[in-house]
């Protein structure tokens, strides 16, 4: 394991039915190739070394023997081959019963695991060979010449994670054998599989891998029976799927035989962080205590027997974007259930109060706009008059001409009451009470103009017996990107758990809905092309904006990414420092730069707490959230001294 990822395989190599010899061959050439790609385990299918359709034969010696002198073939190459631990199935008599097992070899010694569940429906006839090993077994017998541990109530160790296994239908059971090695530590699970092909079944299958992998917090490696296996009544197409947490992160391409190793860098550090702050995971373990034993555990996140000194490669996908889906169709769901949740949270919250009016300080830019949309969408579902929503312009210093034509025109377009009140006059007078020289751009000329604007949606929202709705997103809160009792104050922040990088998806999925009309889809386009600013700054001599929030706190797609695995993953600023370098290109983010903005994120992350310790009530929408109320409790005077190294 390196830096907390374990590099794991699943192969299905091409096999001969009962000749075990080839077979040996072609697992013994995948083990080289895997060793070029620094593979640390790997996982064949079910009866990888005989061959899974060989029926009424696993009951014949000269099987069973060749069987078992390949195993101490493997077991030699194991020991001149120490950097991989691998797993391969084969049939084993143990005191005149047949045993379906996996053998897991790791440095010249032998661990087999029996299939706990033997099917014996529709095109399984397994209990004609097999019988389920009795629970739990922990036993040194002989294959062969090879002395092995028989077991089926063990976590092992590899590189400093912990490994469970199970064979095939064990999956498919209401309580896989998974579930409890998970619970007894095991963060990867190995599935020695020979499932055959039937329309729909791959789907499925793939979904109950997914499923398993989230259920049990680890990564799942699933190797099943392929091109080779007999055709008789079944056909078999050798898949290869690793899974992690709920995800596919790697699998093969079905029907191609050549196609049939899949290498992926398992996230050992993230499962583990999953398990400590999903509190009922251990509440689960010790309530269901399953009498598993782990074996001796070299328990590191850097333990490996490859030299890594030379080798920064990553073999998995790490997205720039964790927060927006790369598929269109999957963003657009999720377009739809964040506007969803919104409005459901608005909604509930006028419902509650009685109230039939908001106001909304419109600015020009995305956050305001979402904000707005968001209001329409709640008046619409609830049967009110767009009427009722009252956005305010509040034209200042740094206005350009575009975001406020573009602020009075969405107004208009949507039907909502458009106002506008100027700032200017009311903040120079403010200036001169507290004698602020006005040429001075500073923070007080700053946030001066944001407070003003507050002020006047708090009374307006008085006068009229409405709320202010909040237009502050969730990255602006995790860089305390907004004016103490300015901005960063409302009655309801319908934004606070969407990051920025969101927002302008969520404009842009609104703007192609059918329900939008020309008029209002160009002006959303347009906000979505303009520059993010708060525009606190007089506009350039040109009239264009001169004062662009990226170029003074950072780019917000690498706080986005900062966020994501700070919050999400608790990780440390060394690690999001190595996984920013993978998923952002040189040519896009230099290592300065994204050091530099690390440590901006960090340090603001750090100073700005008390502005989240007290923030309005807002809707949660997804697995990251800094409501001081559900999911971020930080004193607000912590030391960054640690995450600033």
């Amino acid at each position: 394991m390196r830096n907390g990822f374990l590099r794991v395989a699943a192969c299905a190599p091409h096999v001969k039915v009962a000749d075990v010899d080839y077979n040996i061959s072609r697992i013994i050439e995948k083990l080289d190739y895997m060793i070029g790609q620094k593979v640390e385990l790997a996982v064949f299918p079910e009866m990888s070394i005989t061959g899974y359709t060989c029926a009424d034969l696993f009951h014949n010696f000269t099987l069973m023997n060749s069987a078992a002198d390949a195993l101490a073939r493997l077991v030699g190459y194991s020991r001149e081959n120490s950097t991989i631990d691998f797993a391969v199935g084969l049939p084993v008599s143990v005191d005149g019963a047949m045993y379906n097992c996996a053998a897991l070899i790791q440095h010249g010694e032998v661990s087999l695991v029996a299939k706990s569940y033997i099917p014996n429906y529709n095109e399984f006839y397994e209990r004609r060979w097999w019988r389920p090993l009795p629970f739990p077994t922990d036993r040194t017998v002989m294959v062969g010449e090879t002395k092995c541990r028989l077991t089926n109530c063990t976590v092992f160790s590899s590189h400093g994670a912990k490994i469970g296994i199970e064979i095939c239908e064990d999956l498919w059971v209401p309580v896989p054998p998974s579930c409890r090695l998970a619970m007894a530590g095991a963060q990867v699970i190995l599935n020695l599989s020979a499932s055959d092909d039937l329309i729909g079944k791959y789907d499925y299958l793939k979904k109950l891998i997914s499923q398993q992998s989230a259920r049990c917090l680890c990564a799942y490696a699933y190797a099943g029976a392929g091109w080779g296996e007999s055709s008789t009544d079944l056909v078999f197409d050798g898949k290869a799927i690793i899974a992690e947490n709920g995800a596919v992160i790697a699998c093969n391409r079905r029907w191609e035989p050549e196609d049939n190793t899949v290498v992926a860098d398992v996230d050992i550090m993230a499962l583990e962080r999953d398990r400590i702050h999903t509190s009922t995971f251990a509440d689960c373990a010790y309530n269901e205590d399953c009498g598993i034993s782990v074996a001796g555990q070299r328990d590191s996140l850097v333990v490996s027997d490859y030299d890594w000194s030379d080798d920064e490669s990553l073999l998995r996908y790490v997205d720039p974007h964790p927060f927006v889906p790369s598929d269109p169709a999957v963003m657009d769901e999720r377009c739809d259930e964040i506007l969803n949740i919104q409005v459901a949270g608005l909604a509930k919250r006028l419902d509650a109060i009685g109230c039939r009016k908001l106001v909304v300080g419109i600015s020009g830019g995305l956050d305001s706009t979402l904000a707005l949309l968001v209001a329409v969408r709640t008046f619409d579902r609830l049967g009110l008059d767009r009427k009722g929503i009252v956005g305010i312009t509040m034209p200042g210093f740094g206005t350009t001409d575009r975001t406020h034509n573009n602020a009075t025109a969405l107004m208009e377009g949507l039907g909502v009451i458009s106002m506008e009140i100027p700032i200017a006059a009311s903040v120079n007078m403010h200036f001169a009470d507290i004698g602020h020289d006005s040429s001075v751009h500073d923070v007080t000329y700053e946030n001066c103009q944001a407070r003003e604007r507050t002020q006047i949606l708090m009374d307006m929202s008085n006068r009229l017996g409405g709320i202010v709705l909040g237009t502050g997103d969730l990255s602006e809160l995790a860089l305390g990107w907004a004016t103490y009792n300015g901005d960063h104050m409302s009655m309801y922040g319908v934004n606070s758990g969407v990051p920025k990088t969101l927002v302008r998806h969520l404009v842009n999925y609104y703007a192609h809905m059918k329900s939008t009309s020309d008029d209002v889809r160009a002006l959303l386009l347009d906000i979505i092309d303009t520059p993010i600013s708060p525009e606190l700054i007089p506009a350039a001599a040109d009239g264009e904006i001169l004062q662009k929030t990226e170029d003074l706190v950072g780019p917000y797609e690498l706080h986005d990414f900062f966020l994501y695995y700070m919050l999400r993953y608790g990780f440390s600023v060394e690690r999001i420092y190595f996984l920013a370098r993978h998923a952002f290109k040189a040519e896009e983010y230099d290592d300065a730069t994204i050091t530099k903005w690390l440590d901006t994120f960090m340090k603001r992350f750090f100073q700005q707490q008390f502005k989240r310790s007290c923030l309005p009530d807002g809707p949660k929408v997804g697995s990251v959230c800094l409501s001081p109320r559900g999911d971020w409790r930080m004193p607000s005077d912590a030391s960054s001294a640690i995450w600033r190294k």
